[in-house]
């Protein structure tokens, strides 16, 4: 397998990885939640924040996928 196969292989790895954790995380937070009666205010802000960490992982691939399509590093 040549290197450059490798890598490619290994950032989608990644990538899967990074989306099965993702899942676990909000499966996780939501039977907490809805173990502990959480109001919606609270259940609001807890989903935002894993929305928002899985958003920056979602923006750092586009911008990876920009910068190397125009040859930056």
């Amino acid at each position: 397998m040549s290197p450059e196969m490798f890598q490619r292989v290994e950032a989608i790895a990644l990538n899967i990885g990074l989306v099965l954790l993702f899942a676990l995380m909000f499966f996780a937070v939501h039977d907490v939640l809805k173990k502990n009666d959480v109001p919606k205010v609270g259940r609001f802000v807890a989903y935002g924040v894993l929305g928002l960490g899985a958003a920056g992982f979602v923006a750092k691939g586009i911008i990876q996928l920009f910068w190397q399509s125009q040859g930056i590093s």
